[in-house]
């Protein structure tokens, strides 16, 4: 391979940036991750794959050990709206034991590591240098606040609702087969079980996060030992494109709505997929529009629902709506699912 150390580099050693190298391993391409954590990579996240997230990862050979969970409640203190889904349970999955299943089938897949922060992106009309490595192609997969994504020149701006999440986890067995959201006109505290001794409980706001907001959650988990915190955000992320010459964003590094729905671990493995096939047809620009078309519908979804939610009525009115029309609620959350 006269020139290059590798076909593709990856900045980034999490969900997004595993799943690419074992696309892009299956292509036969060559694989450099650039990464430089050692250890299973942590962060505040819901923890919760969906059905069809469950399915992209079995297309890659990964299943990870977790938790069923057969459907989502929506739950305000004062009404409740369930659904099941029809595709089949998800799993409650934690994210370092997610990270782990990955790397290990990465590794299978015989993908390479630098142990590396990466900080400049230099390219060039047939490659693209960073971290010491030259690369015919260069994913960044490396989140929200993408270094790759600055160092290609990529605009992002942080959108609005300002939002951000914190995690816990919280040392008591699972009380329900769903994954429960609870509301309040402050946030939204999602419950996932992802261990028979375990839940994760992730709140989302734009102030200061507190257990108080959910009552009933509140009572039920008083005196439960439980882990440390973790923070993410501000959650929207409006990116200005996917593609700059040789370089092309995946997962959270190419634009995020809002954790309300659920569904990062399912798009990041789609980009993945998407983007090393536009790596092989040597049409890199084609992955823009691939990554609008498989993002569309989350896109839309989540950002109705959370500009919704946003006014005092529109907060207080979601969850008895939900539950006054089952079968629209089920739909959506169908469509979440997939």
């Amino acid at each position: 391979m006269p020139g290059y150390d590798t076909d593709l580099l990856i900045v980034g050693g999490g969900p997004a940036g595993l799943a690419t190298a074992i696309h892009a391993r299956a292509q036969g391409l060559s694989v450099l991750i650039a990464e430089p954590r050692d250890a299973s990579i942590d962060k505040a996240c819901g923890e919760g794959l969906m059905p069809g997230g469950l399915a992209e990862l079995a297309e890659l050979g990964v299943d990870p050990v977790g938790m069923p969970f057969h459907g989502i409640v929506y739950d305000d203190g004062r009404r409740r709206a369930k659904a099941r889904f029809r595709a089949g349970p998800g799993r409650g999955v934690r994210r370092t034991t997610l990270h782990a299943a990955l790397a290990q089938q990465a590794k299978q897949s015989d993908a390479e590591w630098i142990s590396v922060k990466v900080t400049e992106v230099r390219q060039d009309p047939t490659g693209v240098c960073a971290a010491g490595v030259r690369a015919r192609y260069l994913i960044g997969a490396d989140g929200l606040h993408s270094a790759a994504r600055r160092g290609a020149g990529i605009a992002a701006t942080v959108g609005a609702p300002r939002r951000v999440g914190l995690r816990r986890h919280y040392r008591v067995a699972p009380w329900s087969e769903f994954v429960e959201v609870h509301w309040s006109p402050w946030g939204e505290a999602y419950v996932t079980p992802v261990e028979p001794d375990l839940v994760g409980v992730a709140i989302l706001s734009r102030h200061r996060h507190d257990l108080a907001w959910f009552p009933w959650l509140d009572r039920r988990l008083a005196g439960v030992p439980h882990g440390a915190e973790r923070g993410c955000g501000p959650l929207r992320q409006v990116v200005s494109r996917r593609v700059s010459g040789r370089v092309l964003l995946v997962g959270d590094a190419a634009g995020y709505e809002d954790a309300l729905t659920g569904e990062g671990v399912s798009l990041a493995v789609k980009q993945a997929r998407a983007a090393v096939a536009a790596i092989v047809a040597d049409r890199p620009q084609a992955y823009e529009r691939d990554w609008q078309l498989i993002t569309r519908r989350y896109r839309w979804l989540t950002r109705g629902l959370v500009l919704a939610t946003q006014p005092a009525l529109g907060r207080r009115s979601l969850v008895p709506a939900c539950a006054a029309v089952p079968a629209v609620f089920g739909r959506a959350v169908d469509i979440l699912a997939g």
